[in-house]
């Protein structure tokens, strides 16, 4: 990491012990405490074995700079900030979401449940590194308590902003695959609450992710694929560590994007009244654009990173954003992503309809998508991508690493990933043929320049 930037794309992330030790996350503590000054945050943390401890060194370091501190314990990340909103000053929630189990990470959290704005991390990247944090005498250190409604809150918002007489008389069936991270602890119940007849895999919290990894991907959904098929469901889901994303599987067992389930979404939510802005982001499918222009609703894109969509959606007065890792966000519950919410609403989709899952996804405009990702020296990746931008006459959008336009409806986004020293690779193309061909270009560009380096 560079001696000036703590903040990834989302929060703080590292590896405890071996990046930063217990002395980090205290300082980091005060240097959030001194941000907040003499306020009431609220603290919580996913299922990681590390996560106690960290929580525990965050909360001193709050205390020391003179605030109080309520621990929630282990919830949701959306939980958390939801209940942030509510009742608190601000929050920090303990968790690297669907980075490898020897992760963790630090995600502060504003009053309004949202995440500090980027401004905001400056600020509190300024105070720590220039130790301008405030340590108070041992008479005004901060208290602290504890608030074991979280879940329960959590629980009853999600479904208060459904339509769940209609979700209960469609009777759904669903598999749940929390991926032995904190949804297990909220979502089963709320589908449950929702008259879903609820089968669940991987349902035990676990630090080591040891079911299929803390990250949702069509590839490690398979046994969730399988378990939709044999149980004759109506939709699968899988949740990522902390719980704020969601990957789904139609009834026939087929894992789909989160462009995809965003946009059924959006028009599920555009056709029942909500005429507000969509926000994405700059890697989403152009598919959001082809349905939205038949409502004359606008889309707007960000950086990636929920942080960027969150604060968008609040500048536009938005309802719904989106993002193509299964991120789903809806500010009448509140505006940040939430896998359970996003499940929620698929859920209303599907009651709403006559249609299964894969009829619904049906309907919407063809486009064909490729992902894969290099490792790379964090170092190294912005001159590679500089590199590929002056070597191609392609028009190109650098307001998030590289975006090439080849042509109206295909394009590919080349940017370093904001918490793995990786560069992503997506692509889009309304023709598969052509797809290939853009990835094989793209990945030869990048493999060639990181080769380059290694030599």
């Amino acid at each position: 990491m560079t001696n000036n930037k703590l903040f990834g794309t989302n929060g703080i992330r590292f590896i405890p012990g071996q990046q930063y030790g217990l002395d980090f996350i205290v300082n980091m503590g005060l240097s959030i405490g001194t941000f907040f000054d003499n306020s009431n945050i609220i603290v919580g943390f996913d299922g990681r074995h590390s996560s106690p401890s960290i929580s525990r060194a965050i909360s001193a370091g709050l205390m020391e700079s003179g605030n109080n501190v309520v621990s929630a314990n282990m919830v949701p990340t959306p939980g958390l900030q939801l209940i942030t909103k509510n009742s608190y000053d601000g929050g920090v929630m303990i968790t690297a979401s669907h980075n490898p189990s020897e992760y963790n990470g630090i995600k502060v959290v504003s009053s309004n449940g949202i995440e500090v704005s980027r401004s905001e991390e400056n600020i509190i990247e300024d105070i720590y590194f220039q130790k301008k944090y405030i340590r108070q005498n041992w008479a005004n250190v901060g208290s602290i308590s504890s608030d074991n409604s979280v879940i329960a809150n959590y629980v009853n918002s999600v479904i208060q902003n459904v339509d769940s007489l209609s979700i209960k008389k469609r009777k759904l069936k669903i598999v749940i695959d929390s991926g032995n991270g904190t949804q297990a602890l909220s979502a089963p119940l709320i589908s449950e609450s929702l008259g879903c007849d609820v089968i669940t895999v991987n349902n035990h919290i676990d630090g080591n992710f040891s079911g299929r990894g803390g990250e949702p991907t069509p590839d490690t959904l398979k046994f969730l694929s399988q378990s939709v098929v044999e149980n004759n469901a109506d939709i699968g889901v899988g949740y990522d560590g902390d719980g704020d994303r969601s990957i789904f599987c139609d009834e026939k067992g087929i894992v789909f994007w989160g462009d995809k389930s965003g946009t059924l979404v959006a028009e599920h939510l555009i056709k029942n009244g909500v005429n507000s802005p969509i926000v994405t982001t700059i890697a989403t499918s152009l598919i959001i654009e082809k349905v939205a222009s038949k409502y004359d609703i606008d889309v707007h894109r960000t950086k990636v990173g929920s942080v960027d969509v969150s604060h968008k959606m609040l500048e536009l007065n938005s309802k719904f954003g989106f993002e193509e890792n299964g991120g789903c966000l809806y500010s009448p519950h509140v505006a940040v992503r939430d896998g359970a919410m996003g499940t929620a609403l698929m859920l209303e989709l599907l009651s709403f309809s006559k249609n299964t899952l894969s009829e619904n996804l049906s309907t919407l405009p063809k486009f064909y998508q490729s992902k894969t990702k290099f490792s790379c020296p964090i170092d190294s990746r912005e001159s590679i991508i500089h590199d590929i931008a002056s070597s191609i006459s392609e028009e190109t959008d650098q307001t998030d690493g590289l975006k090439i336009h080849w042509s109206e409806n295909s394009w590919s986004l080349i940017r370093p990933s904001g918490t793995e020293p990786i560069i992503r690779l997506f692509s889009e193309s309304d023709s598969q043929s052509h797809l290939d061909l853009v990835m094989e270009k793209c990945s030869k560009l990048v493999t060639d320049l990181i080769n380059d380096l290694n030599s």
